[in-house]
């Protein structure tokens, strides 16, 4: 049988993991400054993370739903504590679209509306709901019969005021756009948006899986604006490789019983992985970390004349490349051995791991130095 070919890989296998550093199988050594679109969020292979997982194992591992399971409870209160979320409540499932579609069916039943705004460059998943909501007609036309997605610009609140009314569900936005190519809403435009939605009874969903769990320097991106969505969901981060997302409710939204479901959703391991996520996290200051090197980061990449429109929060940065240096995430993956993002037509996403140092990223920036002569 042959894997169903749908997207390009890159022709390298690890075989090593450790830190922000990734292992050939023939024995090359790469910095990996993507973590798979920002899930590797401790570092790979972090030694807490890895017994959390290998006690569980040992104990009762995988088991999944139809049972009470403490861990669940305990992951609840840590997130809620960490998060500053302390009275919302948390659906567990298995990844940033199911989360998104969890959010979007929730809407519908509080709301018993059907229309959606969601923002152009957005990307929300690969679920019929969650890429109905999603700004790309390659992957959207498929599902778009039966639904009610309205698309308007990002940061343009008069394009908002003119489809935002009493039939509109929810507004779902991404605290940073990642898929987008590292696109921002203002402070001010989340503000606004969050009274729009009060104003006609509609659900703000914060889509925060690639821009959550620290990575901004703040728990969540939308928290430099003050907001308090409805709504946030979350994954990638949360579990540092293993497969778990989620949606922190409003306490205003009370559940029934079978408003929701899943299968593996909230495991045993899933939770432990979360927690241990959550544990390093708050131990090793990983949140400072990445507002000090984010600004640093951020700083250097700015003093480099040759890029264009430096951008992001903490260690979720994008820079634009100028037509003629458009080989250069190329070059630093095989020549510098440096994993990058991209964004097309020319942009470059940094997404490490929150526990990087000075030195990885000054590693970094002497090659794209060198790239850029």
């Amino acid at each position: 049988m042959n894997l169903f070919d749908v997207y390009p890989l890159f022709p390298i296998e690890p075989v090593l993991a450790k830190g922000s550093w990734l292992w050939e199988k023939n024995g090359e050594k790469y910095l990996d400054l993507y973590g798979g679109h920002a899930v590797i969020s401790i570092g790979h292979s972090h030694p807490h993370y890895v017994k959390s997982l290998t006690d569980q194992l040992n104990k009762i591992g995988f088991y999944s739903n139809s049972v009470q399971n403490p861990l669940q409870v305990k992951l609840a209160e840590k997130l809620g504590q960490l998060s500053g979320y302390p009275e919302y409540q948390l659906f567990l499932c298995n990844s940033g679209a199911e989360a998104n579609e969890n959010a979007l069916k929730l809407a519908s039943f509080v709301t018993g509306k059907r229309k959606i705004i969601a923002f152009k460059n957005a990307f929300h998943g690969r679920t019929s709901g969650a890429v109905a909501a999603t700004d790309n007609p390659k992957i959207v036309a498929p599902f778009n019969a039966g639904h009610e997605v309205v698309f308007v610009p990002l940061n343009d609140e008069a394009a908002l005021t003119a489809v935002l009314d009493k039939d509109v569900a929810a507004v779902i936005i991404e605290g940073i756009q990642g898929v987008g190519g590292i696109k921002l809403p203002t402070d001010t435009f989340l503000q606004f948006l969050g009274k729009q939605c009060k104003a006609n009874g509609s659900l703000l969903i914060l889509d925060e899986i690639q821009s959550g769990y620290g990575r901004t320097g703040k728990f969540f991106a939308h928290q430099y604006s003050g907001i308090r969505p409805h709504l946030i969901t979350v994954a990638k981060g949360m579990g540092n490789g293993f497969p778990v997302g989620g949606v922190l409710i409003h306490p205003d939204i009370k559940p029934w019983s079978g408003m929701l479901g899943t299968t593996f959703g909230g495991n045993y391991l899933a939770c432990v992985a979360s927690l241990a996520v959550l544990e390093v996290m708050e131990q090793e200051g990983l949140m400072e970390n990445a507002t000090q090197l984010g600004n640093y980061l951020i700083s250097e990449l700015k003093k480099l004349s040759a890029l264009q429109d430096v951008r992001g929060r903490g260690l979720m940065i994008g820079f634009d490349l100028p037509e003629e240096k458009k080989a250069v995430r190329a070059n630093l993956l095989n020549k510098h051995k440096i994993f990058t993002g991209e964004a097309k037509p020319n942009t470059i996403r940094l997404l490490p791991s929150l526990a990087v140092n000075k030195d990885e990223i000054d590693i970094f920036l002497t090659a794209l130095k060198e790239e850029l002569k």
